[in-house]
């Protein structure tokens, strides 16, 4: 890594938030100093001169009143102003310098180089890393380095500070030695190009654990992708097997009609084929899949099998996962309708809520109990166990799975997913759809 980083860097919002919450902590902190400085001032007044007092004043006074009007301005809001980070350093910095040189003037430089409120600089600094980007780190502690340089300049300059090259004359006869500032200056430089190392180093680490974060985000959307590709894969075998085995059982007694079916299992491969590549498809979508399906169960079932399609208007665009209701309604079909000696009916519903689709399958079929012990001696029941993890892999906890048996008879299967609106599908329109599908199965 260079020195510092010179590329532009966009922080991400976890950055951003973290140095807010930092600048808030710092500046609760400034509030703290500078209260404690005021009662330290008001303590010391009565032995103070008043030129003293009255620089303590001109210093602290306006540096209160910044601190607290921060507070009432801006805290109430989700974000402080970016301009904060960089504002609150020069006035910090500035605050500092200015007592110093109030000091120098009000009483003497040797006093004021000797005050302790030189060690603010560094706490200032130190306090870059965590709420500044590097380009404020650098220019604030550039700043401070170059307003004590120019204060000694001015101090030195006018005469305000008695300068000794021993510094053990220096203490003893109340006088400066250059050395000793030096000393302070070299100190105030390289603590500011540590603390615009650390800003750097800072952003570094940001740069790197984002750039992986999203690494780590693509390579879990493809293995997410690839697994939601794999239970599409897994229905296409599983309904052709059934749908083959339905075709070899009509050979024998019913030639033309196991030839009918055998053509409309390769229209609807056709089109399960041009939408393999879409996790979401337009509901309308869905229904012309629908469509051929029941065209193909209508070869076998005749007469005894009703399907009818309740869609509600201005839902037909709402995208739905692909390959969504065909393996609902086969399962329906074949383990709720099949083994019924009579005719039975399963009914497709779907309607808009609020922000929500809600999608209801439902048979009047041989019921629960029946159900699930000719899935277990089949060993299906892959159609509503793959529904379900493609639900969780799409939609997460923003959707609704239920399935179980009807009061009235027959099994239901309900899901909730949130209303999205696709492009509309070419073709037929969803009145032509539904109309297609109703007079192909009703009998």
């Amino acid at each position: 890594m260079q020195l510092f980083a010179t590329a532009d860097f966009a922080p991400p919002p976890s950055l951003r938030l973290r140095r807010d919450r930092a600048e808030r902590i710092l500046n609760g902190l400034r509030a703290a100093v500078v209260f404690l400085l005021t009662a330290a001032a008001l303590m010391y007044a009565p032995h103070l001169s008043r030129a003293l007092n009255i620089a303590n004043v001109a210093v602290l006074a306006p540096l209160l009143a910044w601190t607290v009007a921060q507070y009432l301005i801006w805290y109430g809001h989700p974000e402080l102003p970016d301009w904060l980070s960089a504002v609150n350093p020069i006035v910090d910095v500035t605050a500092v310098t200015a007592i110093i040189g109030g000091y120098a003037i009000a009483q003497s430089g040797v006093l004021a180089l000797r005050s302790p409120i030189f060690l603010m600089y560094f706490v200032v600094l130190a306090g870059r890393p965590v709420a500044s980007s590097v380009h404020k780190a650098a220019f604030i502690s550039t700043l401070a380095f170059l307003q004590y340089a120019i204060l000694l300049g001015w101090l030195w300059a006018t005469n305000r500070i008695p300068i000794s090259v021993n510094p053990i004359d220096a203490v003893q006869l109340a006088r400066i030695t250059p050395l000793d500032e030096g000393a302070k200056l070299v100190l105030l430089a390289v603590f500011g190009i540590v603390s615009t190392y650390a800003t750097s180093w800072v952003e570094h680490l940001v740069r790197e654990a984002s750039k992986e974060s999203a690494e780590r985000q693509r390579v879990v959307t493809r293995l997410v992708q690839s697994e939601l590709d794999t239970l599409k894969l897994q229905l296409n075998p599983h309904f052709l097997f059934n749908a083959l085995n339905s075709a070899m059982a009509l050979i024998a007694s019913d030639p033309p009609a196991a030839e009918r079916m055998v053509s409309e299992l390769s229209d609807f491969l056709r089109l399960v084929l041009s939408t393999s590549s879409e996790q979401e498809v337009p509901l309308e979508r869905e229904l012309g899949l629908l469509d051929r399906y029941v065209a193909i169960q209508r070869v076998r079932f005749q007469d005894r099998l009703t399907v009818s399609c309740n869609i509600e208007d201005g839902v037909r665009g709402a995208l739905v996962p692909s390959l969504l209701l065909q393996p609902l309604v086969e399962n329906a079909i074949r383990h709720g309708i099949s083994p019924r000696a009579g005719a039975g009916y399963v009914q497709v519903t779907a309607r808009r809520l609020g922000d929500k689709l809600s999608i209801t399958i439902l048979d009047d079929g041989v019921g629960v109990r029946a159900r699930r012990s000719r899935e277990r001696s089949r060993g299906t029941g892959l159609g509503l166990t793959n529904t379900t993890t493609r639900l969780i892999h799409l939609y997460g906890e923003n959707h609704e799975f239920e399935s179980g048996p009807r009061d009235e008879g027959g099994y239901a299967v309900r899901i909730t997913i949130p209303f999205k609106l696709g492009r509309p599908a070419a073709g037929r329109n969803g009145a032509e759809l539904n109309d297609s599908l109703a007079t192909a199965v009703k009998s």
